[in-house]
């Protein structure tokens, strides 16, 4: 899912820190709506729950593709996988020009929170949806959620001060420590038009989201979520300060995520999704 460094990805971790992104599916499976006998790419499957999902509507007659650039991802979906139209591959998801990938042979192309990750470089860009294109037959739909601008924005901003304050880093340093990409409405739709298809929806929500509990071993909670979704931005300080960057982060981000009536903790999460059709 994540292009950084060293794979800092776990099934265990992401449960226990964002059990909750699986789980809010319904309206881009909605709009994915699997059929049997179709053959579906997910392109950024994570530990497989809802590429299972999604392989089960297909039935045996169809074929589901779960893609992941993380070794610990595909591990964990491989040795559950008990479907044979299902398999899952090793691939970074930033460079899918492959013949497998891109024979035109694909029904529909699918992604749940990973193109925020993906679309990072902006070299990349480009080619991505070019290849996710070239990839569909004729009339296939590519449906997916992902980050939208102003996704998380109080946590994204708490982390540029805190590589500053803390990390000494400078505040264009900071800014590009980010491995994230939040593309408003309008860029999406012009990107995804440039490319060729026909956008059918292109919609932002914003969308609070409660926060996982805390645990002992820092899994949980906002300071697990800060720990393994922001691991790029703590890999940019001194290993000696990065404890003090989650701290500073989770104090700052308080007032504005922490609801008063029960004192539990709320990430400002904007979504943004769209179905686009290729040409026939």
């Amino acid at each position: 899912m994540a292009n950084t460094k060293a794979d800092h990805w776990s099934s265990e971790k992401y449960q226990n820190a964002a059990g909750f992104v699986p789980q809010l599916t319904t309206k881009v499976l909605e709009y994915l709506s699997p059929q049997p006998g179709e053959r579906i790419l997910d392109i950024g499957c994570g530990d497989g729950q809802l590429t299972t999902d999604i392989a089960s509507r297909v039935t045996s007659t169809g074929q589901v593709l779960g893609l992941d650039a993380s070794p610990s991802f595909i591990a964990t979906a491989q040795k559950s996988n008990t479907l044979p139209q299902l398999k899952y591959e090793l691939q970074d998801c930033t460079k899918l020009d492959q013949d497998e990938l891109t024979s035109g042979d694909w029904d529909k192309a699918f992604s749940n929170a990973a193109m925020h990750w993906i679309l990072r470089a902006p070299e990349t860009r480009t080619s991505f949806f070019g290849d996710v294109y070239r990839g569909l037959n004729p009339g296939g739909r590519f449906v997916f959620e992902m980050g939208g601008k102003g996704n998380c924005a109080e946590l994204h901003t708490a982390f540029t001060a805190a590589l500053t304050t803390v990390g000494g880093l400078s505040l264009e340093a900071a800014r590009e420590s980010s491995p994230w990409f939040f593309p408003s409405v309008d860029w999406m739709r012009k990107t995804l038009e440039d490319a060729g298809f026909d956008v059918l929806v292109c919609e932002s929500e914003y969308r609070p989201t409660k926060s996982t509990e805390s645990r002992e071993d820092g899994s949980g909670g906002l300071d697990g979520w800060v720990r393994l979704m922001g691991a790029s931005f703590l890999e940019a300080v001194e290993e000696s300060r990065r404890e003090e960057v989650v701290k500073r982060v989770c104090e700052w981000v308080d007032g504005a995520v922490v609801r008063e009536e029960d004192g539990s903790r709320w990430i400002g999460y904007v979504r943004l999704r769209a179905v686009a059709r290729k040409k026939t």
